[in-house]
């Protein structure tokens, strides 16, 4: 070592604490310990002393310490030197250079256990030990590398005190007591038992020496710690596969291949889980907070929890917890005190971490730990800097941690309240975790102990699919339930991933081909090319879909089932003919671009292919494809599904013509079926009546040959054509009535025929669409359809009026818009939406059609006709002319427009508004006059509105009472009109003075309400201020009085001035404002639930603004009851006001 070496002198040794003392943190004593020394050695002969400290940060503890006694004492004639490993060469120096600097009579040497055995410091006459030591120990407990601080042993002890006998001699004083140094071990454990042995293993083979079984260890390690090293490095990524041949012994191979990963493993000094998480949290961009946990992990915690400061301790330490996390909260701690640290020197901070509980020793050594790792990884381009631009992604920070932690995860088992970790393990969350009651799904630990339980400490909520890229080939997969996919357009399974048992990954999908290409590529001949269920397009295929549609109809048409191949016998087929790498549609779109230039035809499906030689019967005209009835024509759709509702046969109608159908016609059937509704008919007669006429079968043979007499003896009931528009003599059952009186010579009632016996394939089913082809009704009782649909058919029924309008003015003959395109939906029996509707022509009797008209000034017609019919399709469209704001919102500046409306509800809303619009517009307004004879007060209130100018403030108050003076009765003439005008022109000026003066006091209560509200600024109220702002931009707005309108206007001031009364109470009862504030925010979700808006829209429905108008009524209920209610009202009320809305 560096130094001289002397003999050995006569030691003094000295123990300063008693073993009776309790042992204080060392944070409080082992600082003012060394100073109470030196003071005592102050008494002996003149001499250096050396003091043994554990690491760089508590010697510039102690040395702060000592400065600071010697400046108390006004004692300038010692000197203190720093000796540890990290001092520059010069400072070194100056603790082996003999001479002094003048007046200085003693040395104070501060040096780590470097100056134990290596180095000879001159002149030292006196040793202070305090007996602790950074020593490196793998912990089985935690299968992490650490670096703590601890007792050294009592060889090393007696080693530090022989250094005070070297040149002189001297005195040894240990901080410590004589029990205490005869407790310790005789000698510190040798380095192979204090080290991970898979540090060991990556140190050799990173520096080839071999099979580690051969090598010669003094204390050869157990072979099951070099089986759990090997599995620790391959479960970091470090080693790949032996590439040499097996050697003799326990390992069985040669030493593994060290991968990249693990090359940079071995440059890192610092343990292999550690280094792997430093090394991903630079791929993650999150080094810098890797190497803080990193640190954190290796140190003792900082936080203490004395017995009885327990709670203290726990409520200041929460500030720490992270909800989440307890990575992250070691991190908030970290950032805390190097925060505070900026701020406060060593002292204060020593002072204030005593305060809070946390450990002053243990962070210096964090903050070590934390500087020596960034230079150990700086070479390897980790940059462990401060970031810019905010706090790091905490999952990558997890998942950085991860990748050293595979080992350490579990997934939480809800039937047994625990966590089951790797290898089958079991643990539980220790409870002194910020995780320990909230049991997320799945956590990672970084260490797992075992007291009486097994517990994880450190923990963090993770998301368990982040290993399985970190683990490799460490996954173990499970697939299930394969099935198809149609957009992927192969087989998929559910994959489940398990690392260590630990399920990573379940139910995810995946490809399953190159699981099992059988499987896979019979599934894709079943799916894809039988049931055409892939995205696919090729002609082949399309051509095969409509053979199948053709020959499959004549099993639902004739429901004979068996006649048509099934898809077992097709799937065969395909198969012969595919290649037995076509597993997909990938792999299929690859093959048949080449196999299709040869035999373009290999994959056509022939009549002979799906039926053999049996085409059976096709009678178009038993069953026939369209039901015609007067003009109107409609598809019938068969099925044979007898478990269906829709088994049988279907007409669909379009929503149009829903109301001009006739049920009578429909009931006779198609002629397929005829004769076995009627015997079903039959048999659906009382037994009594019944027995008269069986067999029913042949009976109704015999009906359906007999001719109607009604028909004038010529046409057979079987023989009538209802669905081709041929007119039937009446109700099947009337007519079938008729013939059996006759014929059997019995009398019953027509009555007595069931239909609901009837099977349900035998009666005719309707299926209403609209435009968009989608089904918005069906059943077999045409006349509860158009009842139901009534509305809907309406409304449907009117959309064509604006094609009729555009067609008139541009003097189309209607005819031109009746040839139409038909599409074909799916089945071929709806039209495609994008097929236009016949153009609408006007209907016989019905007033002429009105033309739009755009930016009305005046009354635009003599006579406004309340309605007028269109026909289309066969069926009447029905239109509104109505009078339309362009912005309701607005009626004082808002265009006026004649319009179509297309129902009586829109005509009855638009109409009156826009009605009162134009009333206000012809009649001169008063404004100017009634603004120069307000008072001075008024004037300053209307300057203060929200409108954009007192004039548009006054066009709002006419506009409003425009909508006050409209009569009951809808007015539709010009004489009506200008009979209206001149009575509004009478009383206007009168009329507009009163709603001024109303508006002002509205205006006035605003403001006072909004001054309330500024006042009132604690951050206590904020919720009910920002309701109460939100309350008043709905009630005072622009456009507000004509929105109000002028009766429901006279309350606002009552609103306004709940509004005050509720600010100014704040204080005063917070549970009761607290409980109001929860019910009007329920009452508000309510109503915007049902559509309601604040303000209100100004088409919204009477409904919605009555439910508008009782919330403003509750809010006084609750917050303001002395001022009195409008009429009754509840949160109840309200509750079922809102819940009738239509």
């Amino acid at each position: 070592g560096t130094g001289a070496r002397g003999r050995r002198r006569t030691t003094g040794l000295r123990h300063q604490r008693r073993e009776a003392e309790l042992n204080p943190p060392a944070d409080r004593d082992v600082f003012e310990g060394i100073v109470d020394a030196l003071r005592e050695l102050e008494r002996e002969e003149p001499g250096d002393v050396l003091v043994f400290l554990s690491g760089e940060r508590e010697i510039r503890d102690a040395e702060e310490a000592i400065r600071g006694s010697l400046a108390g004492r006004n004692r300038d004639d010692t000197e203190v030197l720093p000796l540890y490993g990290r001092l520059s060469a010069r400072d070194q120096h100056r603790v082996f250079e003999r001479r002094r600097a003048p007046g200085i009579r003693r040395r104070v040497v501060l040096a780590t256990n470097v100056a134990e055995t290596s180095l000879t410091v001159p002149g030292i006459a006196y040793v202070i030990d305090t007996g602790l030591a950074r020593i490196s120990r793998y912990s089985t407990r935690s299968k992490v590398q650490r670096l703590p601080i601890e007792p050294v042993s009592r060889a090393s002890a007696n080693q530090r005190s022989g250094r005070s006998g070297r040149t002189r001699p001297g005195i040894a004083i240990r901080l410590y007591g004589e029990d205490d140094f005869e407790s310790r071990p005789e000698f510190t454990d040798p380095e192979i038992l204090r080290t991970n042995l898979a540090s060991v293993l990556l140190q050799m083979i990173s520096l080839g020496l071999g099979a580690i079984d051969d090598f010669p260890f003094l204390t050869p390690p157990d072979p099951r710690g070099v089986r759990d090293g090997v599995e620790l490095l391959r479960e970091l990524g470090a080693i790949g596969p032996s590439t040499g041949r097996p050697a003799q012994g326990d390992g069985g191979a040669r030493p593994p291949r060290l991968t990249r990963i693990g090359r940079e493993l071995a440059r890192l000094p610092i343990e292999p889980r550690y280094a792997r998480m430093v090394l991903a949290g630079r791929a993650e961009g999150v080094a810098r907070e890797t190497v803080i946990i990193v640190a954190g992990l290796t140190v003792q915690d900082l936080r203490e929890r004395p017995l009885e400061h327990r709670q203290h301790a726990d409520e200041l330490h929460a500030r720490f917890k992270d909800p989440t996390s307890d990575f992250l909260g070691l991190l908030k701690l970290w950032y805390y005190l190097e925060e505070l640290g900026d701020e406060l020197s060593s002292s204060a901070l020593r002072r204030r971490m005593k305060a809070e509980y946390l450990n002053f020793v243990r962070w210096r050594e964090w903050q070590d730990l934390v500087r020596q790792l960034r230079e150990v990884t700086r070479p390897l381009g980790i940059d462990t800097s401060r970031r810019e631009g905010g706090a790091a992604d905490p999952d990558a920070v997890h998942r950085a941690l991860l990748t050293g932690l595979l080992s350490h995860l579990g997934i939480r088992d809800e039937l047994k309240r625990d966590y089951l970790g790797a290898r089958g393990t079991r643990f539980r969350i220790f409870p002194g975790s910020a995780l320990a009651k909230q049991q997320p799904d799945a956590v990672m630990a970084a260490e797992l102990v075992e007291t009486s339980q097994l517990f994880a400490r450190t923990v963090a909520r993770i998301d368990p699919a982040w290993a399985e890229a970190a683990a490799g080939d460490l996954v173990k997969r499970r697939y299930a339930e394969p099935h198809w996919e149609r957009k992927q357009g192969q087989a998929v399974a559910s994959e489940t991933a398990t690392l260590y048992g630990v399920p990573i990954v379940r139910n995810r999908r995946v490809g399953f081909a190159k699981v099992d290409p059988a499987w896979s590529r019979d599934l894709f001949i079943r799916h894809a090319l039988v049931e055409g269920d892939w995205t696919g397009r090729y002609p082949f295929e399309r051509r095969n879909r409509q053979l199948r549609r053709e020959v499959a109809e004549l099993e639902e048409r004739t429901r004979q089932r068996g006649r048509v191949a099934d898809d077992e016998a097709l799937v065969e087929w395909f198969d012969e003919r595919l290649p037995d790498d076509v597993v997909s549609q990938p792999t299929f779109d690859r093959w048949w671009r080449e196999a299709q230039r040869e035999r373009p035809e290999l994959l056509d499906l022939t009549r002979a292919d799906l039926l053999g030689d049996d085409a059976g019967p096709d009678d178009e005209g038993a069953f026939p494809r369209e039901w015609r009835q007067g003009d109107q024509r409609l598809k019938l759709r068969y099925k044979f599904d007898p478990y269906a509702p829709d088994d049988g046969v279907t007409a669909t109608v379009p929503l149009p013509l829903l109301a001009r159908l006739d049920p009578v016609g429909f009931d006779w059937g198609v002629p397929g079926m005829r004769a076995e509704l009627v015997a079903a008919l039959l048999k659906s007669l009382p037994k009594a009546t019944r027995r008269n006429f069986v067999p029913a079968a042949d009976w109704a043979r015999r009906l359906l040959a007999l001719v109607d007499d009604r028909d004038g003896g010529t046409t057979p009931v079987g023989g009538f054509r209802p669905d081709r528009g041929e007119a039937v003599p009446g109700p099947l059952t009337e007519v079938l009535h008729g013939h059996l009186q006759r014929e059997g010579g019995i009398r019953f009632d027509a009555a007595e025929f069931d239909w609901e016996k009837v099977p349900s394939h035998l009666r005719m089913r309707f299926r209403v669409v609209g435009d968009d082809g989608r089904e918005l009704g069906a059943g077999d009782d045409l006349e509860a359809l158009q009842q139901r649909l009534k509305r809907a058919s309406e409304a449907s029924l009117a959309k064509a009026t604006s094609m009729a309008a555009a067609l008139q003015d541009a003097g189309i003959a209607p005819e031109a818009g009746r040839r139409q395109r038909r599409g074909r939906g799916r089945g071929g029996d709806t039209p495609s939406p994008s097929a236009p509707a016949a153009a609408p022509a006007p209907a016989a009797d019905s007033p002429a059609p009105v033309a739009e008209q755009r930016d009305l000034d005046a009354w635009p017609l003599d006579e406004l006709p309340a309605s007028f019919d269109l026909r289309q399709r066969g069926g009447v469209i029905r239109a509104y002319p109505t009078l339309k704001l362009a912005d309701p919102a607005h009626p004082g500046r808002s265009r006026i427009d004649l319009a179509l409306a297309t129902t009586a509800d829109d005509q009855a809303r638009e109409h009156p508004r826009a009605v009162a619009a134009l009333l206000a517009r012809s009649v001169p307004t008063p404004a100017g006059y009634v603004q120069a004879h307000l008072t001075a007060a008024e004037k300053l209130s209307l300057a203060a509105s929200p409108y954009r100018s007192t004039e548009a403030l006054l066009a709002d108050v006419l506009a409003a009472l425009a909508r006050d003076a409209l009569p009951a009765e809808p007015v539709r003439t010009r004489a009506g009109f200008e009979a209206l005008r001149d009575r509004f022109n009478a009383g206007l000026v009168d009329a507009m003075f009163d709603a001024v003066k109303l508006v002002a006091q509205v205006l006035q209560a605003h403001r006072e309400a909004t001054v309330a509200i500024k006042d009132a600024n604690a951050l206590a109220h904020l919720g009910s201020l920002a309701d109460a702002k939100a309350q008043l931009a709905a009630l005072v707005h622009d456009g507000f009085v004509s929105r109000t309108g002028i009766e429901r206007l006279r309350q606002l001031p009552r609103y306004l001035r709940a509004v005050t009364h509720r600010i100014e109470r704040l204080g005063q009862n917070a549970a009761l404002e607290r409980a109001g504030s929860i019910e009007m925010e329920q009452m508000l979700a309510l109503y915007r639930e049902a559509g309601g808006e604040l303000p209100s829209a100004p088409d919204a429905p009477a409904g919605l603004v009555r439910a508008r108008w009782l919330l403003e009524e509750l809010r006084v209920s609750l917050f303001a009851q002395q001022l009195g209610t409008a009429e009754p009202v509840s949160p109840k009320r309200l509750r079922k006001a809102i819940a009738e809305l239509d």
